[in-house]
Protein backbone atom coordinates (compact mmCIF):
# COMPACT_ATOMS: atom_id res chain seq x y z
CA UNK A 1 0.00 0.00 0.00
CA UNK A 2 1.47 3.18 -0.79
CA UNK A 3 2.21 5.87 2.10
CA UNK A 4 0.57 8.71 2.93
CA UNK A 5 1.90 11.75 3.82
CA UNK A 6 -0.03 15.18 5.43
CA UNK A 7 1.71 17.98 4.63
CA UNK A 8 0.62 20.55 7.53
CA UNK A 9 0.20 24.09 6.60
CA UNK A 10 -0.74 25.44 10.34
CA UNK A 11 -3.68 28.40 10.15
CA UNK A 12 -3.68 29.44 13.98
CA UNK A 13 -6.59 30.64 14.87
CA UNK A 14 -7.27 32.56 11.91
CA UNK A 15 -10.81 33.30 11.71
CA UNK A 16 -12.29 31.32 14.38
CA UNK A 17 -14.86 33.22 15.48
CA UNK A 18 -15.35 31.74 19.09
CA UNK A 19 -12.27 31.32 21.80
CA UNK A 20 -13.48 27.74 23.14
CA UNK A 21 -12.63 27.10 27.07
CA UNK A 22 -9.56 25.16 26.00
CA UNK A 23 -8.30 26.39 23.11
CA UNK A 24 -4.87 28.06 22.88
CA UNK A 25 -3.75 27.42 19.20
CA UNK A 26 -0.80 29.92 19.12
CA UNK A 27 0.84 27.03 22.21
CA UNK A 28 -0.16 24.55 19.99
CA UNK A 29 0.79 25.18 16.55
CA UNK A 30 4.12 27.24 17.64
CA UNK A 31 2.93 29.85 15.17
CA UNK A 32 1.13 33.38 15.57
CA UNK A 33 0.18 34.33 11.87
CA UNK A 34 0.21 33.06 8.48
CA UNK A 35 2.28 34.58 5.38
CA UNK A 36 1.69 32.63 1.67
CA UNK A 37 5.99 32.56 1.59
CA UNK A 38 5.96 30.85 5.06
CA UNK A 39 3.24 28.37 4.20
CA UNK A 40 5.37 28.00 0.22
CA UNK A 41 8.46 27.64 2.57
CA UNK A 42 7.52 24.28 4.77
CA UNK A 43 5.90 23.23 1.88
CA UNK A 44 8.85 22.98 -0.05
CA UNK A 45 10.59 21.84 3.21
CA UNK A 46 8.32 18.57 3.61
CA UNK A 47 8.12 17.75 -0.12
CA UNK A 48 11.88 17.77 -0.05
CA UNK A 49 11.99 14.79 2.09
CA UNK A 50 9.58 12.64 0.64
CA UNK A 51 10.03 9.72 -1.15
CA UNK A 52 8.76 9.66 -4.75
CA UNK A 53 6.49 7.02 -4.23
CA UNK A 54 4.71 8.85 -1.50
CA UNK A 55 0.94 9.76 -1.80
CA UNK A 56 0.93 13.55 -0.62
CA UNK A 57 -2.05 16.13 0.30
CA UNK A 58 -1.48 19.77 2.10
CA UNK A 59 -3.52 19.56 5.33
CA UNK A 60 -4.47 23.49 6.16
CA UNK A 61 -4.81 22.70 9.77
CA UNK A 62 -4.74 24.32 13.04
CA UNK A 63 -7.40 26.81 12.89
CA UNK A 64 -10.81 27.43 11.30
CA UNK A 65 -9.78 27.44 7.78
CA UNK A 66 -12.83 27.99 6.49
CA UNK A 67 -13.54 30.83 8.95
CA UNK A 68 -11.02 32.18 7.66
CA UNK A 69 -11.42 36.00 6.21
CA UNK A 70 -12.39 35.37 2.49
CA UNK A 71 -9.56 36.20 0.39
CA UNK A 72 -6.44 34.87 2.55
CA UNK A 73 -8.67 31.70 2.31
CA UNK A 74 -8.59 31.88 -1.38
CA UNK A 75 -5.22 32.67 -1.64
CA UNK A 76 -4.02 29.89 0.74
CA UNK A 77 -6.62 27.51 -1.73
CA UNK A 78 -4.47 28.74 -4.89
CA UNK A 79 -1.54 28.45 -3.39
CA UNK A 80 -2.34 24.42 -2.33
CA UNK A 81 -3.66 23.87 -6.05
CA UNK A 82 -0.15 25.14 -7.76
CA UNK A 83 0.87 21.82 -6.18
CA UNK A 84 -1.77 20.07 -7.32
CA UNK A 85 -1.58 21.24 -10.67
CA UNK A 86 2.36 20.59 -10.72
CA UNK A 87 2.15 17.15 -9.17
CA UNK A 88 3.40 17.61 -6.83
CA UNK A 89 0.68 16.73 -4.20
CA UNK A 90 -2.68 14.70 -5.00
CA UNK A 91 -5.39 16.75 -3.12
CA UNK A 92 -5.88 19.46 -0.04
CA UNK A 93 -7.46 18.91 2.57
CA UNK A 94 -8.58 21.20 5.75
CA UNK A 95 -9.55 21.32 9.54
CA UNK A 96 -13.12 23.39 10.45
CA UNK A 97 -15.92 24.39 12.50
CA UNK A 98 -19.41 22.68 12.05
CA UNK A 99 -20.62 25.99 11.72
CA UNK A 100 -17.91 27.04 9.36
CA UNK A 101 -19.83 24.52 6.77
CA UNK A 102 -22.18 25.54 4.22
CA UNK A 103 -22.73 25.35 0.55
CA UNK A 104 -20.90 28.51 -0.54
CA UNK A 105 -17.93 26.68 1.13
CA UNK A 106 -17.88 23.38 0.12
CA UNK A 107 -18.63 24.73 -3.69
CA UNK A 108 -15.13 26.57 -3.06
CA UNK A 109 -13.09 24.15 -1.12
CA UNK A 110 -14.25 21.17 -4.77
CA UNK A 111 -13.25 23.98 -7.10
CA UNK A 112 -9.66 24.06 -5.56
CA UNK A 113 -9.33 20.30 -5.32
CA UNK A 114 -10.11 19.75 -1.70
CA UNK A 115 -11.09 16.28 -0.85
CA UNK A 116 -10.98 15.88 2.61
CA UNK A 117 -12.90 17.96 5.52
CA UNK A 118 -11.85 17.31 9.21
CA UNK A 119 -14.87 18.44 11.42
CA UNK A 120 -13.68 19.82 14.82
CA UNK A 121 -17.11 17.96 16.47
CA UNK A 122 -15.81 17.66 19.66
CA UNK A 123 -18.89 16.58 21.43
CA UNK A 124 -22.33 15.84 20.33
CA UNK A 125 -23.85 17.25 23.86
CA UNK A 126 -25.29 20.52 23.94
CA UNK A 127 -24.30 20.51 27.37
CA UNK A 128 -21.07 20.15 27.11
CA UNK A 129 -20.21 22.28 23.89
CA UNK A 130 -22.18 24.81 26.18
CA UNK A 131 -20.06 24.75 28.73
CA UNK A 132 -16.62 24.72 26.11
CA UNK A 133 -17.95 28.11 24.63
CA UNK A 134 -18.31 26.18 20.81
CA UNK A 135 -20.64 28.63 19.65
CA UNK A 136 -22.94 25.93 18.36
CA UNK A 137 -24.83 23.40 18.74
CA UNK A 138 -25.21 19.74 17.58
CA UNK A 139 -27.99 20.24 15.36
CA UNK A 140 -24.75 22.25 13.29
CA UNK A 141 -22.84 19.25 13.26
CA UNK A 142 -25.59 17.09 12.07
CA UNK A 143 -26.10 18.96 9.15
CA UNK A 144 -21.97 19.91 8.86
CA UNK A 145 -21.45 15.99 8.84
CA UNK A 146 -24.20 15.66 6.01
CA UNK A 147 -23.48 18.53 3.74
CA UNK A 148 -19.81 17.52 3.58
CA UNK A 149 -20.76 13.77 2.73
CA UNK A 150 -23.55 14.64 0.62
CA UNK A 151 -20.68 16.78 -1.87
CA UNK A 152 -18.40 13.70 -1.94
CA UNK A 153 -16.10 14.55 0.65
CA UNK A 154 -14.55 12.25 2.79
CA UNK A 155 -15.34 13.25 6.82
CA UNK A 156 -12.79 12.80 9.40
CA UNK A 157 -14.51 13.43 12.67
CA UNK A 158 -12.19 15.12 15.49
CA UNK A 159 -13.49 14.52 19.44
CA UNK A 160 -11.83 15.25 22.52
CA UNK A 161 -11.88 13.15 25.68
CA UNK A 162 -12.30 15.16 29.21
CA UNK A 163 -14.14 18.02 28.02
CA UNK A 164 -16.09 20.24 30.76
CA UNK A 165 -19.32 18.94 31.58
CA UNK A 166 -18.54 15.51 29.63
CA UNK A 167 -18.43 11.93 31.46
CA UNK A 168 -18.03 8.88 29.67
CA UNK A 169 -21.40 8.08 28.03
CA UNK A 170 -21.51 11.46 26.22
CA UNK A 171 -17.95 10.40 24.74
CA UNK A 172 -19.28 7.27 23.69
CA UNK A 173 -22.28 8.56 21.81
CA UNK A 174 -19.81 11.29 20.00
CA UNK A 175 -18.31 8.28 18.74
CA UNK A 176 -21.20 6.47 17.72
CA UNK A 177 -22.34 9.66 16.05
CA UNK A 178 -19.37 9.93 13.69
CA UNK A 179 -19.28 6.27 13.11
CA UNK A 180 -22.97 6.34 11.71
CA UNK A 181 -22.58 10.12 10.29
CA UNK A 182 -20.11 8.16 7.52
CA UNK A 183 -16.78 9.70 8.84
CA UNK A 184 -14.09 8.03 6.85
CA UNK A 185 -11.19 7.96 10.10
CA UNK A 186 -11.62 9.67 13.52
CA UNK A 187 -8.94 11.35 15.48
CA UNK A 188 -9.09 11.61 19.09
CA UNK A 189 -7.83 14.52 21.54
CA UNK A 190 -8.16 13.88 25.37
CA UNK A 191 -8.16 17.27 27.06
CA UNK A 192 -5.10 19.22 28.20
CA UNK A 193 -5.12 22.58 30.01
CA UNK A 194 -3.20 25.40 28.48
CA UNK A 195 -1.68 28.36 30.48
CA UNK A 196 -4.21 31.55 29.40
CA UNK A 197 -6.90 30.04 28.26
CA UNK A 198 -10.17 30.36 29.99
CA UNK A 199 -9.88 26.39 31.20
CA UNK A 200 -7.05 27.10 32.66
CA UNK A 201 -8.49 29.64 35.24
CA UNK A 202 -11.54 27.16 35.38
CA UNK A 203 -8.66 24.77 36.85
CA UNK A 204 -7.18 27.37 39.40
CA UNK A 205 -10.59 28.01 40.44
CA UNK A 206 -11.76 24.53 40.90
CA UNK A 207 -14.37 24.65 38.67
CA UNK A 208 -12.90 22.11 36.17
CA UNK A 209 -11.13 19.15 37.21
CA UNK A 210 -8.56 17.82 34.59
CA UNK A 211 -8.72 13.68 34.08
CA UNK A 212 -6.23 12.18 35.50
CA UNK A 213 -3.83 10.06 33.05
CA UNK A 214 -5.31 6.56 34.08
CA UNK A 215 -8.92 8.03 33.46
CA UNK A 216 -7.94 9.39 30.03
CA UNK A 217 -6.63 6.23 28.97
CA UNK A 218 -9.49 4.64 30.20
CA UNK A 219 -11.95 6.59 28.66
CA UNK A 220 -9.68 7.24 25.31
CA UNK A 221 -9.65 3.04 24.91
CA UNK A 222 -13.33 2.82 25.32
CA UNK A 223 -14.28 5.43 22.32
CA UNK A 224 -11.01 3.76 20.68
CA UNK A 225 -13.21 0.54 21.54
CA UNK A 226 -16.66 2.06 19.00
CA UNK A 227 -14.49 3.23 16.43
CA UNK A 228 -12.68 0.02 15.86
CA UNK A 229 -15.80 -2.04 16.20
CA UNK A 230 -17.40 0.54 12.97
CA UNK A 231 -14.19 -0.16 11.37
CA UNK A 232 -13.48 3.72 11.04
CA UNK A 233 -9.74 4.16 11.71
CA UNK A 234 -8.46 6.37 14.49
CA UNK A 235 -5.50 8.22 12.66
CA UNK A 236 -4.04 10.55 15.62
CA UNK A 237 -4.69 9.76 19.44
CA UNK A 238 -3.42 12.85 21.65
CA UNK A 239 -1.25 15.55 20.73
CA UNK A 240 2.36 15.10 20.03
CA UNK A 241 5.27 16.93 21.78
CA UNK A 242 5.62 19.22 18.70
CA UNK A 243 1.82 19.95 19.10
CA UNK A 244 2.41 22.10 22.30
CA UNK A 245 2.53 19.54 25.00
CA UNK A 246 5.52 20.69 27.01
CA UNK A 247 3.42 24.24 27.47
CA UNK A 248 0.63 22.42 29.17
CA UNK A 249 -0.27 23.40 32.29
CA UNK A 250 -2.26 20.51 33.22
CA UNK A 251 -4.17 17.22 32.51
CA UNK A 252 -2.96 13.84 30.67
CA UNK A 253 0.20 15.21 28.55
CA UNK A 254 1.84 12.03 28.39
CA UNK A 255 2.75 12.01 24.83
CA UNK A 256 2.74 7.90 25.20
CA UNK A 257 -1.28 8.69 26.15
CA UNK A 258 -2.17 7.43 22.52
CA UNK A 259 0.01 4.24 23.01
CA UNK A 260 -1.20 3.21 26.04
CA UNK A 261 -4.95 3.83 25.53
CA UNK A 262 -4.58 1.27 22.45
CA UNK A 263 -2.93 -0.90 24.37
CA UNK A 264 -5.53 -0.99 27.01
CA UNK A 265 -7.85 -1.90 24.55
CA UNK A 266 -5.95 -4.92 23.82
CA UNK A 267 -6.20 -5.89 27.22
CA UNK A 268 -9.91 -5.28 27.37
CA UNK A 269 -10.51 -7.33 23.92
CA UNK A 270 -8.38 -9.82 25.77
CA UNK A 271 -10.36 -10.33 29.06
CA UNK A 272 -13.55 -10.11 26.94
CA UNK A 273 -12.46 -13.35 25.20
CA UNK A 274 -11.41 -15.07 28.41
CA UNK A 275 -14.01 -14.37 30.81
CA UNK A 276 -16.07 -17.20 29.32
CA UNK A 277 -13.24 -19.73 29.36
CA UNK A 278 -12.97 -19.75 33.20
CA UNK A 279 -9.07 -20.11 32.69
CA UNK A 280 -8.21 -19.81 36.10
CA UNK A 281 -4.34 -21.04 37.11
CA UNK A 282 -3.96 -21.96 33.34
CA UNK A 283 -1.78 -21.08 31.06
CA UNK A 284 -2.36 -18.55 28.45
CA UNK A 285 -1.92 -17.84 24.78
CA UNK A 286 -2.51 -14.86 23.27
CA UNK A 287 -2.25 -13.98 19.47
CA UNK A 288 -2.39 -10.56 17.90
CA UNK A 289 -2.04 -9.09 14.51
CA UNK A 290 1.36 -8.27 12.42
CA UNK A 291 3.08 -5.51 14.30
CA UNK A 292 0.53 -5.23 17.12
CA UNK A 293 2.82 -7.54 19.54
CA UNK A 294 3.84 -4.60 22.10
CA UNK A 295 0.71 -2.95 22.06
CA UNK A 296 -0.69 -6.22 23.66
CA UNK A 297 2.05 -6.87 26.07
CA UNK A 298 2.11 -3.54 27.04
CA UNK A 299 4.10 -0.36 28.85
CA UNK A 300 6.36 -2.16 31.27
CA UNK A 301 4.37 -5.60 30.55
CA UNK A 302 1.70 -3.84 32.55
CA UNK A 303 -0.69 -6.14 30.51
CA UNK A 304 0.85 -9.36 30.95
CA UNK A 305 1.19 -8.85 34.74
CA UNK A 306 -2.78 -7.54 34.46
CA UNK A 307 -3.46 -10.86 33.32
CA UNK A 308 -1.48 -13.10 35.52
CA UNK A 309 -3.04 -11.49 38.47
CA UNK A 310 -6.23 -11.48 37.18
CA UNK A 311 -6.53 -15.16 35.95
CA UNK A 312 -3.36 -16.55 38.55
CA UNK A 313 -2.03 -17.62 35.62
CA UNK A 314 1.82 -18.48 36.01
CA UNK A 315 2.60 -17.75 31.93
CA UNK A 316 0.94 -15.45 29.24
CA UNK A 317 2.45 -15.72 25.97
CA UNK A 318 1.43 -13.26 23.13
CA UNK A 319 2.08 -14.53 19.41
CA UNK A 320 1.72 -12.62 15.95
CA UNK A 321 -1.03 -14.23 13.72
CA UNK A 322 -0.96 -13.32 10.65
CA UNK A 323 -4.69 -13.85 9.89
CA UNK A 324 -6.00 -11.21 12.82
CA UNK A 325 -6.48 -7.50 12.32
CA UNK A 326 -6.61 -4.42 14.07
CA UNK A 327 -7.42 -5.02 17.94
CA UNK A 328 -8.79 -8.44 16.73
CA UNK A 329 -7.29 -11.46 19.16
CA UNK A 330 -7.47 -15.28 19.45
CA UNK A 331 -6.80 -16.49 22.66
CA UNK A 332 -5.56 -20.38 23.39
CA UNK A 333 -5.55 -22.22 26.84
CA UNK A 334 -2.40 -24.26 27.71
Amino acid sequence: MKKHCNIPVFVPHLGCPHACVFCDQRAISGHGDLSLDTAREEIGRILSSLSPDTEREIAFFGGSFTCVERERMLALCRLGREYIQSGEVSALRCSTRPDGIDGEVLAILKEYGFSTIELGVQSVSDRVLAACRRGHTFADTERACRLVREAGFSLVGQMMIGLPAADPESELATARFLCEAGASAARVYPTVVFRGTALWEETAEGRYRPLSLEEAIGRTASVLDVFDRAGVPVIRVGLCEGEGLRAAAAGPNDPALGERAMSRLFLCRAREALDPLSPAGKDLEIGVARGALSRMIGRGRENILALKRIYNSKNVKVIENSFLRGYNIKVKIV
